[in-house]
């Protein structure tokens, strides 16, 4: 080649979107980003509109602010693929025009899960059976809720898209789905990757309004004159088919091959499991995508919320780390962590409850509580209790080790640590010690946007292979070894947890305590 090479992605995340610019060899060299919201209709409580005019208009800004702030010519851009939140949706009309939209945790169709319900009681489990989805996170209940909130969108409804596509149609004019976000709408058969209008059809919605169907890491067309023009990128650059999130995120940090497995730490948590075939869990407790990568799937369990309780705890009882960090230029987390590494493993025995383990039918958390304290501040002080709630989200993570485990017959044999949980030394070792597994920590920031830009370069042909490319690009910055001497505490810790939750939950049930979240229609 005459000239460097470099790849581009485009995320659109659920707070904000970003470009992010790569050499070949994986490096990152340039970063834009624009936050956005997504307002909720007065009229309609739960809605979570996307504006889709404005925030072309901040992911444009990006693409061309990238290119500015790398000083890289446009032509050398190989190659550009997208990745975003999952579960957000587009509705189009027959001139291509963008006519309703919402975001990923829009909660507006309460009513149409009832109504599902009603119209049929094993609907719910025999749609997840053939796609992994549920109606907690899922498109039916929202397009549901277009039909009788909205029918005059929905008659005029031509095709339905994710936001991964919507990035590809405003660069290319092309519409298609890809199975990795695809298959969180809840219409897809999971084993042929590929729509099943017959689900939409058994909860009295159109079969009509769905786009084709790329494989993830293809080319879907080229740049045009108009994407040109709106982003600065130069007219005929390949794009390429990307995917959800969480799976681009798998791909950015080498998970790629059946039984690897991940665990992203963020203001959720997600544990992705791989394998080779699209089954699901017969109980229906856990949820199952297509992976980005062609024939792999992923066991998706879903932690509700640690990273905002990190953050509600710091905000709420950590003011003098704050003002400590603003004065030594420290992050308040590491902070804290240098008083919690002090504390012993098990938190001299106190317990909280926040996320429960997945179960994605009967999907519900407890009220958020903390519990077996004593009155003694030596041992039960702010840094006792801030441990806790890193112990908890590695609990709850055992967990779905263990639903997973149930559901498929397979346990990894090391955890890929990614996000921002991931920069805690402490958080990592807890992980390690909670889950008696390798962690392993890459050094990559972005990993989202490098598997977006891995599937740009293997669409094009600069990497042969996707699995090796991924492998080969990802850099480790620690291994986490289990502590033996706190396996046994943990494990006890683990039992009596399951149990206390159960408790929890309980008292919500009998309407004495308020849960945390809990699913549409339950």
């Amino acid at each position: 080649m005459s000239q460097q090479q470099y790849l581009m992605a485009v995320d659109a995340g659920t707070g904000s979107v970003r470009a992010v610019l790569f050499d070949t060899a994986g490096t990152q060299l340039g970063c834009v980003q624009q936050e956005w919201e997504h307002r909720e209709d007065p009229r309609f409580p739960g809605s979570m509109d996307f504006d889709w005019v404005h925030n072309w208009k901040l992911a444009s800004d990006c693409i061309r602010g990238v290119l500015e702030q790398t000083s890289i010519p446009a032509e050398q851009v190989a190659a550009v693929s997208t990745t975003c939140m999952r579960e957000g949706i587009v509705l189009y009309d027959k001139a291509g025009q963008e006519i309703w939209a919402c975001a990923n945790v829009d909660a507006r169709s309460t009513d149409e899960v009832e109504q599902l319900i009603r119209m049929n009681p094993e609907l719910e489990r025999s749609v997840y059976l053939e796609s992994g989805e549920t109606f907690a996170l899922g498109a039916l209940p929202r397009l549901l809720w277009v039909k009788n909130k909205m029918p005059d969108i929905y008659e005029k409804t031509h095709r339905l898209g994710m936001f991964n596509d919507w990035l590809v149609y405003k660069l290319t004019g092309v519409l298609a789905v890809e199975p990795s976000n695809g298959s969180t709408t809840g219409i897809f058969h999971l084993e042929r990757r590929q729509w099943e209008p017959s689900i939409s059809q058994r909860c009295g919605l159109r079969a009509d309004i769905f786009p084709p169907v790329l494989e993830c890491g293809t080319v879907a067309g080229a740049v045009n004159e108009q994407g040109a023009r709106q982003t600065g990128l130069a007219p005929g650059t390949p794009v390429v088919v990307g995917g959800g999130d969480a799976q681009l995120g798998s791909i950015g940090v080498g998970v790629v091959q059946p039984g690897q497995a991940a665990v992203f730490g963020g203001s959720f948590w997600q544990y992705e499991f791989n394998t080779d075939s699209g089954k699901t869990d017969p109980q229906c407790r856990v949820r199952v995508n297509c992976h980005a990568v062609p024939n792999v799937w992923q066991y998706e369990a879903l932690a509700f919320q640690p990273g905002l309780v990190m953050r509600w705890f710091r905000d709420g009882f950590c003011q003098l780390e704050q003002q400590q960090g603003k004065k030594e230029g420290a992050d308040p987390y590491y902070l804290m962590d240098q008083q919690a590494a002090g504390v012993p493993a098990g938190s001299h025995g106190m317990l909280c409850a926040f996320s429960d383990v997945m179960n994605f039918i009967q999907w519900k958390h407890a009220s958020p509580t903390f519990t077996n304290f004593a009155l003694d501040p030596e041992k039960f002080n702010r840094y006792t209790f801030y441990r806790a709630i890193l112990e908890n989200a590695a609990l709850i993570t055992k967990g779905h080790l263990e639903l997973v485990h149930e559901a498929t017959g397979n346990l990894p044999e090391e955890i890929v640590f990614a996000g921002g949980a991931s920069k805690s030394p402490l958080w990592c070792q807890i992980l390690s010690d909670v889950l008696e597994l390798p962690v392993r920590v890459p050094v990559v920031n972005e990993a989202t946007a490098l598997g977006a830009a891995i599937l740009a370069g293997y669409g094009v042909g600069i990497y042969a292979d996707l699995t090796q490319a991924a492998e080969a690009l990802v850099q480790w910055d620690q291994v986490y070894q289990p502590n033996q001497d706190n396996r046994k505490v943990y494990r006890d810790l683990y039992e009596k947890w399951r149990k206390v939750y159960a408790a929890q939950l309980a008292l919500c049930d009998q309407k004495l305590t308020k849960n945390m979240w809990i699913a549409p229609g339950l």
